[in-house]
């Protein structure tokens, strides 16, 4: 596979080397998206994680340019619209998500079933906690907000999320049910960013077999179902 990294800070240079572990070829990184528009990108995947104004300015030079795209980013769902359209138009393949780390989206998926198990059973209050990095920009975080969305679904009603920017977390985001008599705490702590670059790349490699705009979590979904209904 051809790959061409977008935005080279710490996850960028994460991805570069879970790249080469795998035997790909990066044949681009890219800092500057003046130097999006080039012809030795067609057949490359443009792995981006680069700043929520980056992408809404980029996406549209990404479809232009890659035979396929994974978006790492956050903060910028609300064009989300936008950019399925753009993608389907140029017929070119988008795997995007709040958090590529194939743990975290275990961690979705057990926050579904428990809510599920918990809102049947009992009566409980939910909460969200994130805390992540100084440097973080968006505030709460792309996955908390998964995770809010998914208690929602399951429970009907808004799940209050706190958030925390501190020190060099990489990423730590717990799910509380409390009730009268006890507490259940789920908690996903990320000791770096190496599970996030290789969901990335793992992204990467499926856009050979997709065609169109997914999330992440819908793909891995389906690989969820298929492991519970073997049980």
């Amino acid at each position: 596979m051809k790959a061409v990294i977008l935005g080279y800070g710490k996850m960028g240079r994460e991805i570069e080397t879970v790249l080469n572990s795998r035997g790909h070829e990066c044949i681009g990184i890219i800092t500057d998206s003046g130097k999006l528009n080039s012809s030795a990108y067609t057949d490359a995947v443009c792995i981006e994680f680069t700043t929520p104004d980056a992408f809404r300015s980029n996406y549209k030079m990404i479809a232009d340019n890659f035979r396929a795209a994974v978006a790492g980013t956050t903060g910028w769902l609300d064009i989300l619209g936008d950019v399925k359209k753009y993608f389907r138009e140029k017929n070119k393949t988008l795997i995007y998500a709040s958090n590529f780390s194939i743990g975290v989206n275990m961690f979705f998926k057990i926050n579904e079933l428990s809510a599920k198990l918990i809102s049947s059973l009992a009566e409980y209050d939910s909460y969200i906690l994130e805390l992540h990095h100084s440097r973080k920009l968006d505030s709460p975080s792309g996955t908390a907000k998964t995770i809010g969305s998914i208690l929602k679904e399951v429970l009907g009603k808004e799940v209050d999320i706190q958030s925390i920017r501190s020190g060099n977390i990489p990423g730590i985001h717990e799910t509380g049910f409390e009730s009268d008599v006890d507490r259940i705490i789920l908690r996903h702590e990320a000791f770096s960013r190496k599970g996030f670059a290789e969901g990335a790349v793992t992204a990467a490699e499926w856009t050979s077999e997709l065609k169109g705009v997914f999330e992440f979590r819908e793909i891995l979904e389906k690989k969820f179902k298929t492991i519970l209904n073997n049980d």
